[in-house]
Parts: structure tokens; sequence; C-alpha cells
């Protein structure tokens, strides 16, 4: 990819365009927690308090920060996001986070999710759907964000307060961010998990169905199978990429999606364990309290106590049309 990745050009820090980007964000963000943007995949985030390191599961997206920091763990390795840093995930992770902010300087940050079927089309435009990586690429990282890509940000986020703007501009600006980072220092990772040649794309092959069909029998077996992969280096390869081994992503996946259903649903803990593929509520509730620190119902009462007014009363299953857990 090294003939298409685009210069870095001046740190975005030199022209500072974020206090635009911070005033946008107070605007578009009024609440705590995470606010829809009028335009399918993107979302504000806001934190006006310091969040402890907690379990967090993220779709594949990108993350740019505004204001405030956040730091993510990952196995051994930490990853830092602030105003100078974007992140992106090109696989669905679970992992830890903790965030840095307070009453006069909220955190403030704008999350796109990476559409695969864009990044796709564009890999054709650039001719690179077969091309080689330059290592074994990441699931996560954290980059500097330089001036191209900084400046469509903030042409993203001023489209975003026109709802004509966030219709018709919004999407090219979208498509742009995504090429920006295609063709950056972070487009490997992101291309390798559309391709089955390398380990990295088989793996996350795994985790996409993983996340399609976490409710269901999965074993370890089929999906070694499905990616071409020996059991022994199907386990070597996943935990590379996750951190983790293929079981324990799945229970720790079926928790944070019971935890959506508990808080954006109305389920107690028995009805959500039964939804996500759990057969006893006793092992689910034990299971959820070694993960998130606290028991279903207090967890789900930090949760609406953090992120009300974001988080809505409890509704309809959304989880027909989320296939992922973003939450803080």
């Amino acid at each position: 990819m090294s003939d298409t990745k685009h210069s870095q050009g001046a740190p975005l820090a030199e022209r500072n365009p974020q206090q635009r980007m911070v005033e946008l964000l107070r605007t578009l963000a009024p609440a705590e927690g995470m606010t829809d943007a009028p335009l399918e995949g993107v979302k504000f985030l806001r934190a006006n308090h310091p969040m402890p390191r907690r379990p967090v599961m993220y779709e594949p997206s990108i993350v740019i920060v505004c204001q405030g920091r956040k730091r993510g763990y990952l196995g051994d390795h930490s990853y830092i996001y602030d105003a100078q840093q974007y992140l992106v995930l090109s696989v669905p992770l679970p992992f830890e986070c903790e965030t840095e902010a307070s009453v006069d300087e909220p955190f403030l940050g704008i999350s796109i999710r990476v559409d695969l079927t864009m990044v796709a089309e564009l890999l054709m435009l650039l001719n690179e759907t077969h091309g080689t990586v330059d290592s074994e690429p990441r699931g996560i990282y954290s980059t500097p964000l330089d001036q191209p890509l900084g400046d469509a940000v903030l042409r993203l986020l001023e489209a975003l307060v026109s709802p004509f703007d966030a219709r018709i501009l919004a999407p090219s600006i979208v498509r742009e961010i995504c090429y920006r980072v295609l063709t950056g220092v972070q487009g490997d990772a992101i291309r390798a998990a559309l391709t089955h040649q390398h380990h990295f794309g088989r793996i996350a092959k795994a985790l996409r169905r993983i996340h399609t069909e976490y409710d269901g029998d999965l074993d370890v077996e089929t999906l070694a199978r499905e990616s071409g992969m020996s059991l022994a280096v199907f386990h070597a390869q996943f935990k590379n990429v996750t951190s983790t081994s293929p079981m324990q992503y799945v229970k720790t996946t079926r928790l944070h999606h019971a935890r959506l259903l508990m808080v954006q649903d109305g389920l107690n803990a028995s009805a959500a364990a039964a939804r996500v593929g759990y057969e006893s509520a006793s092992q689910f509730s034990r299971e959820f309290k070694r993960l998130f620190g606290l028991s279903p119902i207090d967890e789900v009462k930090r949760m609406r106590g953090t992120l009300d007014p974001v988080v809505p009363p409890p509704q309809r299953s959304v989880l027909a049309t989320r296939k992922y857990v973003t939450t803080n």
C-alpha cells in the first residue's frame, strides 16, 4: 500500500481547528454518553466526568477525539487517543477503557462505523483488493491526527449541524474520511480484515460470524475449519488478534449484548441471559459480575445513571438492527 498512502501533512495542532470542533460537539452532543448523529453509523461521544477503567466492546470504527482523553487496554498493550490521536478498530474487539474528562472540559468525540462495503469499493478504485500488507496487522491502532483527516472531520461536524447538509453532504465526507484512513498508516489493518490472504482476515471473518450468531451454538472446531486453519493455529491466531481465547470472546460478546438488552430494552437478568444463549441464569450472573465488577441489576443502575438521557427507556429490542455493542 505504500504507493497510495497520503502524506501526513502538517500536524493538526498547528492549524488548531480543535476549538471549532469542540464548539460544534458541545451543541451536537448536549448530554453525556452516546448521541446518534443524523447520519447512520455516526455517533457523538461526551463524558462530563472521569470514568474508571471498565470493559467495553466497540464495533469496527474510527474514533476521533476533539477534547479529553481515553486510554484503551488490550492484553499487554495500551492505546491513548486524545485531541492529537485517532483510534481505528478494524474488527469488533472487547477491551478495557478509561476516560479523562471534567465538567469544564468534557470529553468530546465522534465515532464513525467502518462500513466494510464502502471500504471494499474504495479498495477496488485503488486497485488494491489483492495487494500485500506490510506486516501482520493488529485489530486496534492509535495514530496522530494529520491535517487532511482533521479538515475532513471538521467539515463533517459542520455538515451534521444542518439537516440538509447532513443528508446531502455528510455521506461523501464520511467516505472521504474512510479514504484518508484507508490510505494512511492504518489502512493495512482495515484492508486485511476484508481479505482471507492473512491470518488476520480469516480471524476477522470468524469475529463477524460470532457477532451475528453469538446467541447460537458456536463451537471452536467449526470456526477453525471455516477459517481454513487447524485448531491449534486458530487458537493462536485468534489470541494474537483479540488477546483472548475464542470461547472467552464468545462469552464476553454475549455478556455485553445482555447488558444492552437490560439497559435499553428493560429485560431482567434471567430474560437477557436466555436471549443471548445462556441456559443457567445463575451462571450468567456470576460471569456478568466477574466481567463488569457489579451484579446485573447494579450495573444497569450504574449505566442508566451515567448515560441518561442518552439511554432511552425500555423499548422493543434493538438487537435486530445492532450487531455490536459500543458503550462506556
